[in-house]
Order: C-alpha cells, then sequence, then structure tokens
C-alpha cells in the first residue's frame, strides 16, 4: 500500500513538472543588464550595427510649437549673451524620466531582479523603479511625479517598459512640453554583450501630431562603482528677470 501511494504522488510529480514552466530555467533565459552603463554616441570608428538609429521628428501641436520654438531661441539667445539659461541644474532639481537616462556622460547604474529592474543615475543620483509582472495603472491614477509610474514584461531579449505619470511640470525630451496624457515605451535589450539600446517612444495625443521615438546606446562599464552626485549648487540663482546670476565672494 505505501509503495503504490509513492509510485501515485510521483508519477503526479512528473507530471506537475511537465505543467509548470521550469522559473529557474526561463530566468537564465533572460538578459543580464545588472552592472553600470555609460551613454555613447555615435562617434567615429563605432560599428553602425551598435549605433543608435537617429530620432524621429517631433511634431508638436500648435500652440505648444511656438511655445516651445520661442523658448528654445531665448535660451540661445541667453547662452550666446553668456547667461546660461534657468535649467534644472541651475535650481538643482531632478532631471525626471526621460532625461535621466542620458545626462552628459554619466553612467546609469542597473539592478535587476525577477520582479523588478532599477535604475540608478550617477548625476543628481535619481531613481526608477519598474515593476515585472504588474498590470499598469489608469493614467489618471498615477499621482504626477518626476518619474511617474513603470510597468514591464520580458518579450524574449527585449524589456517593455509602460511608464505613466510624468507631471507636466517636468521637461521632456530635449525639453519638449507634455501633458499629463503623455505615455512612454521603451523596448530595452542588448545589441552586443556590452552595448545596450534603450528605444524611447513618446505618445501625448495633446501636445504630439504623432508618436516620436529615439533610442538611446550605453556601453558597459566594467568593475565601475557609482560616486556619489549631490546638487549643492549655491552660487547661482535666478534673478527677478529670470537671468542667472552668480553669488560673488559664495563660499564653496
Amino acid at each position: 500500500m505505501i509503495r503504490t501511494l509513492a509510485r501515485i504522488l510521483l508519477a503526479a510529480a512528473f507530471v506537475l513538472a511537465a505543467a509548470t514552466p521550469d522559473l529557474a530555467s526561463a530566468q537564465s533565459r533572460t538578459p543580464e543588464l545588472t552592472g553600470s552603463w555609460v551613454p555613447m554616441g555615435g562617434g567615429r570608428g563605432l560599428d553602425p550595427k551598435l549605433a543608435p538609429p537617429p530620432a524621429t521628428p517631433m511634431l508638436l501641436k500648435a500652440p505648444y510649437a511656438k511655445a516651445y520654438n520661442d523658448q528654445r531661441a531665448a535660451d540661445a539667445e541667453r547662452t550666446k549673451r553668456g547667461e546660461p539659461p534657468a535649467s534644472d541644474a541651475v535650481h538643482c532639481r531632478p532631471y525626471g524620466f526621460p532625461r535621466m537616462m542620458a545626462v552628459a556622460s554619466y553612467p546609469v547604474e542597473i539592478l535587476q531582479s525577477p520582479r523588478q529592474v532599477t535604475m540608478i543615475t550617477e548625476a543628481f543620483s535619481e531613481v526608477r523603479r519598474i515593476y515585472l509582472g504588474e498590470t499598469q495603472m489608469p493614467i489618471e491614477d498615477v499621482p504626477p511625479g518626476y518619474y511617474g509610474h513603470s510597468v514591464g514584461r520580458w518579450e524574449g531579449d527585449t524589456l517593455i517598459v509602460d511608464t505613466v505619470g510624468i507631471k507636466e511640470a517636468v521637461p521632456g525630451y530635449n525639453g519638449m512640453p507634455h501633458s499629463a496624457q503623455m505615455r512612454i515605451t521603451e523596448r530595452i535589450r542588448l545589441v552586443a554583450p556590452d552595448v545596450l539600446h534603450d528605444q524611447i517612444t513618446i505618445e501625448d495625443p495633446v501636445v504630439l501630431e504623432k508618436p516620436m521615438t529615439y533610442t538611446l546606446a550605453y556601453r558597459k562599464l566594467a568593475d565601475y562603482k557609482m560616486v556619489e552626485f549631490i546638487c549643492e549648487n549655491n552660487r547661482e540663482y535666478v534673478d527677478e528677470q529670470g537671468k542667472v546670476r552668480m553669488k560673488l565672494g559664495a563660499k564653496p
């Protein structure tokens, strides 16, 4: 009787193993993104297969296009006069998503686990969290913030990320204005063992005539340890005319 019961249990275990995916095996097939990655451009000598493709046009609806172009022109004039625009860097404000993903040549650290992918930038020490295997919240239910609410899923070797809830005060790609309806979709994948692409598509039915897409490329930094970057800029300020000034004699 005991032997018969043991055989039944053993047979049931084999059936269950055949019907249930091998989680360990599935995880082993997931690309490993953990590490530090530095933004890379399409410089001379770069393999064209690894270079990011050009961005699609940013087609803003009126009056957003006029306001955007006027602001860009005003910023250019300030730069010519040696007066840097009143940027987030001057105000010590976070860049927010998606701009945080490429700030000059500062690295981005990725920490990967089965339920979450965490991205930490060296510039301003900004953090965003991508929750895996979850359903995205309705846009109206997401408290607006600098990084929004991101959920992701793996499709083969590509991490698909959906982000909503970026507050309107946070400038978008290249300072692009946006509404509360903006949705950002990322397709993140390794195009080589040490090269990562993040294809970013921005949709906004209020501001954009049609979605726009651009791609960021990163090179992996071996054994790199992220350093602390805290904004402590107390030498520059914005006066009542919106001009950036420097405090003379200010102590560091």
